[in-house]
């Protein structure tokens, strides 16, 4: 099941007439509306920045098709390089409007705000992002060198990783199809499959190296240049979000690691060992992993998304029938999961790289709830579709809470205990993980100069060893683990927003359950449907939560607290 991209362009040739249409329409605005903005009325404003909308969406479509070509076939480098610096170009041409709003004096900003509602909140965050802009031909330097520069290197990393393999029984396996050995239930495969990931990514390590220091250093040069306090504080800013906010998550997060330790200590004891490994973490209860093909996941996720909203279901089931998702793993695709919002004039696409796990049935919700938040967002706009990844993460980890009480029931004492286990382990995984990745890159990106590799890795055992205590024995296999991570080379500091968003689910889930199920239905859809338009504390406020208070994010801890007492009361059973 392979992505149709005819909802973007039927063939090149229309893409190189939207290409064309956007350099001829970018150079006329240009010429029309830079260094007049100020001499603007607000009914001329608002006609400027609908084409300002209109050129930037059209860009968006192209390098969404440039870019899906690229990712599932990384031979397409060189395809997506060209329109890359298309696009670099015909920026160029736009750069100046943001940078002249924000020197306008703050009366006529407020005038033209108050004249364009649709655009308030993203010229309002335009205004907050103006001590960090620096003068249009230093912004234009950074815009030619931008492909020359992190983005250089994250294109080597998914080159080269879309073309590794993992030498396994005798078979050459690509990293998702080795990394879903890990969820095996036998613990010989985990085993040997940790230790053949582990030694095919051995001779890569100064290459990976290199790249994330190379991703480092540009990070702290812009940082540098535009005036930032540190390295998170431009992901702060994007997400709408202060760091106050983070540091609480994060000291919640770090506050209940003992939870973690409790959970495999008795899975320890489940399973019959002395000492749980690595490579156990994922080991499932049952004598023989639960195995979910794409049929069957499709079912499940429908269903559950059908309970909860037809309209989920509606837009789910185009998802399925119109070629929105390319499902499974294939030579020189790109791993992982993503759901591309592309444009509000098109639809979003999901790529998997689905290998039948349960794993793969949670992660098909997530990437479509993923996929329902951004199509119902079209509606806001372009420029206002784009959802800080704190709010557009909720709308993933509630999809997959919708999966899992879908299949809970029903089940054997056995089953159900596995299943909590997993969502248990799925729910560290977001949460607790990713507070390591985000306190690994703190390390990373703190440290004075480049790193070596035994620095890598010593952090990543530091902030590891944090979470898991005890419980779980890391050996030194798992030392070079780190350089497989795509956030840290993609996005810096990405991931924080997946416990921002897993803790923030959780809170909303237990409302759910307990409030009024078809108010809250309306109040979370409408919640989606906003997209970016509105602050994640406004949004927020909707359900009566205040994310600036340290006490919210106990919420959600203490509804994984109700979910390790429930699988406790299984196991004792």
């Amino acid at each position: 099941m392979n992505w149709d991209l005819s909802a973007l362009y039927e063939n090149e040739k229309a893409l190189e007439a939207d290409l064309l249409d956007a350099k001829n329409r970018a150079i006329s605005f240009e010429n029309v509306c830079k260094g007049k903005l100020k001499e603007l009325h607000v009914n001329e404003f608002l006609e400027s920045i609908r084409e300002y909308e209109s050129i930037n969406e059209k860009l968006g479509r192209i390098m969404t098709y440039a870019f899906l070509k690229f990712a599932t076939n990384s031979d397409n480098g060189s395809f997506y390089a060209r329109y890359q610096q298309e696009h670099s170009s015909i920026a160029e041409h736009l750069l100046f409007f943001e940078l002249e709003f924000n020197k306008l004096a703050k009366p006529k900003q407020e005038e033209l705000i108050a004249s364009s509602p649709h655009y308030k909140f993203y010229l309002e965050s335009l205004m907050e992002e103006k001590p960090y802009q620096l003068s249009q031909k230093e912004e234009r330097i950074l815009l030619k060198k931008e492909m020359t520069s992190g983005s250089a290197f994250s294109r080597l990393f998914d080159e080269h990783f879309s073309r590794l393999t993992f030498s396994y029984d005798g078979k050459k396996l690509s990293e998702e199809e080795i990394l879903s050995k890990l969820q095996d239930a036998n613990r010989e495969v985990r085993k040997n499959a940790a230790n053949a990931f582990t030694k095919g990514l051995k001779p890569h390590q100064p290459l990976l190296g290199y790249i994330f220091n190379m991703i480092k250093t540009d990070l702290a040069n812009e940082c540098e240049l535009r005036g930032y306090k540190n390295a998170e504080q431009p992901r702060h800013l994007d997400n709408k979000i202060t760091q106050k906010s983070v540091d609480a998550l994060i000291k919640s997060a770090e506050d209940s690691f003992h939870l973690v330790h409790e959970y495999y200590a008795l899975k320890a004891k489940l399973l019959g060992f002395d000492t749980l490994y690595e490579y156990d973490r994922y080991a499932p209860l049952e004598d023989k992993a639960s195995e979910y093909d794409f049929e069957a996941s499709k079912k499940i996720v429908l269903e559950a998304f059908n309970q909860f909203n037809p309209k989920f279901f509606e837009i789910a089931s185009m998802a399925f029938e119109q070629g929105w998702i390319d499902v499974f793993p294939k030579n020189k695709k790109r791993g992982g999961a993503f759901s591309h919002p592309a444009t509000p004039s098109t639809h979003p696409y999901v790529l998997l790289n689905h290998t039948n796990t349960r794993r793969d049935l949670f992660t098909l919700a997530h990437e479509l709830g993923h996929a329902i938040h951004q199509y119902l967002s079209r509606d806001v706009g372009y420029l206002a579709s784009d959802t800080p990844l704190t709010t557009s993460e909720t709308a993933s980890v509630f999809a997959e809470m919708l999966a899992f009480d879908a299949i809970k029931e029903n089940l054997t004492l056995d089953e159900k205990r596995s299943l909590y286990a997993s969502k248990i382990e799925d729910i560290f995984s977001t949460l607790y993980r990713q507070i390591n990745f985000t306190t690994f890159e703190r390390k990373v990106h703190a440290h004075e100069g480049e790193l070596d590799l035994s620095t890598f890795n010593r952090y990543w055992m530091e902030e590891s060893q944090k979470m898991f205590g005890k419980s779980i024995e890391l050996s030194s296999n798992y030392h070079l683990w780190w350089s497989y991570i795509p956030h840290f080379i993609h996005s810096p500091f990405y991931c924080y927003a997946y416990s921002y968003g897993q803790l923030l689910v959780l809170a909303l889930y237990g409302l759910y359950k307990k409030s009024d199920k078809a108010l809250f239905v309306q109040n979370y859809t409408s919640f989606l449907a906003a997209g970016g338009s509105q602050s994640p504390k406004e949004l927020i406020k909707k359900f009566g939560f205040d994310i600036e208070d340290e006490q919210f994010w106990q919420l959600g801890i203490g509804e994984i607290e109700i979910l390790l007492q429930e699988f406790k009361g299984m196991c004792d059973a």
